[in-house]
């Protein structure tokens, strides 16, 4: 490969990685803005490309679709998101189709998965569901399997991993839609989104060669995949709390919660992950008890992640690494702080959204120091002198 398909390569992944960030931060501003639902069909929007805007468009729209008056100020959102997502998809393939390029059986999967998702959506949108799942699953599968045979360092096969994530975030999008904002599709959607944020994130940060050039941060890296996980976790709680519309099932109070520091939970019924289909579950279905219980337990993860990630920004920084230890800690201080004003100023939208970008913001400093504590070795090879 040569150092200017290599550049090509580096800058594709650190637009991709910046652009998906940017879309999981609207997709945050469309969920707690309530405009999850505010186009009930999906790829379209009311049976438009983009979303009625005249008045006898929006009359058809309203005649379509009974059950779900039009709202201006909601469709947009939803559509746009869905816009910057599908952006986000050609960035992705065009990644990986780089990435894949010298290896002619990768270069195929790819091709062909991404002619494979776009004929499902087409064959989606004409009604043909069973043959729309078939291609979506090869349109995953083919990727997949390309990023497992790609003899590559660790970055080409994320990159072209992140394809058969997009796609499948695509059909977690449609779910969303389908299954009426059932609690498990939206925190699974959640969660590939930040997913795909932090492949890209984390393909981007090898091909610009931070790692190290030998093994003096191995001692690390065990502390800081835990760290990962944990605030993995503790996201992933955090979309089930957002999805349950629970955030503000304390009140507005903290620590304590609805008064109390024990008020009446239901942690059984709060934790029912699959639930039955054809519910509008758009405001949520479960009574106080549960949703306390939901925010109870996302508040006891907070304290967890909080408690964990200030204790490796230390260690981080001093082993070596003060730049990351501090960024940790700093990006760590403000995602609590965002927590705390988001219940008690009653949840702004604009705190909310930030609280859903700081996670992310969190996630890449502790991405960026796994990938300090990682030797420089095949990755520098290939982006100092090329390779075949």
């Amino acid at each position: 490969m040569s150092a200017r398909s290599l550049k090509a390569l580096r800058g594709l992944a650190l637009l991709a990685a910046v652009f998906a960030f940017g879309v999981v931060m609207f997709g945050a501003f469309v969920r707690l803005s309530n405009a999850g639902l505010s186009c009930p069909d999906w790829p379209t929007c009311y049976g438009q490309v983009s979303w009625p805007e005249h008045q006898h468009e929006i009359a058809q729209a309203n005649e379509a679709f009974p059950d779900r008056p039009f709202e201006t100020h909601k469709a947009w959102r939803e559509q746009v998101h869905r816009f910057l997502a599908g952006t986000l998809g050609t960035l992705v393939f065009a990644l990986a189709l780089l990435a894949s390029w010298r290896n002619a059986w990768g270069r195929l999967a790819v091709i062909a998965g991404a002619i494979f998702a776009a004929v499902g959506v087409s064959l989606y949108i004409r009604g043909e569901h069973h043959w729309s799942l078939l291609l979506s699953m090869l349109a995953i599968g083919l990727p997949l399997l390309a990023a497992i045979g790609l003899k590559r360092p660790g970055a080409w096969r994320i990159s072209v991993l992140a394809l058969a994530v997009v796609v499948f975030q695509a059909m977690l999008g449609m779910w969303t839609v389908t299954l009426l904002l059932k609690p498990i599709v939206v925190m699974g959607h959640l969660m590939g989104g930040i997913t795909t944020f932090a492949l890209l994130a984390y393909a981007a940060l090898r091909f610009a060669g931070i790692s190290a050039p030998d093994d003096s941060y191995a001692g690390l890296r065990k502390a800081v995949v835990l760290g990962i996980v944990l605030l993995l976790a503790q996201i992933a709680l955090g979309g089930w709390t957002s999805s349950n519309y629970a955030a503000l099932a304390c009140g507005t109070d903290f620590p304590k919660c609805l008064g109390q520091w024990m008020p009446p939970t239901d942690f059984r019924e709060g934790f029912v992950l699959w639930r039955g289909i054809g519910v509008n579950y758009e405001g949520g279905v479960l009574d106080m008890a549960a949703r306390s219980a939901i925010q109870i337990a996302h508040r006891l993860g907070a304290l967890v992640v909080f408690c964990y990630l200030g204790w490796l920004s230390h260690r981080v920084s001093r082993r070596g690494l003060r730049a990351q230890g501090l960024a940790i800690a700093v990006v760590l201080v403000s995602q609590v702080l965002l927590g705390i004003s988001n219940v008690h100023f009653g949840l702004p939208l604009p705190v909310a959204t930030l609280h859903n970008g700081a996670a992310a913001l969190l996630l890449f400093t502790l991405l960026a120091t796994l990938a300090r504590t990682q030797r420089r070795h095949d990755d520098a090879i290939f982006l100092s002198f090329g390779h075949p």
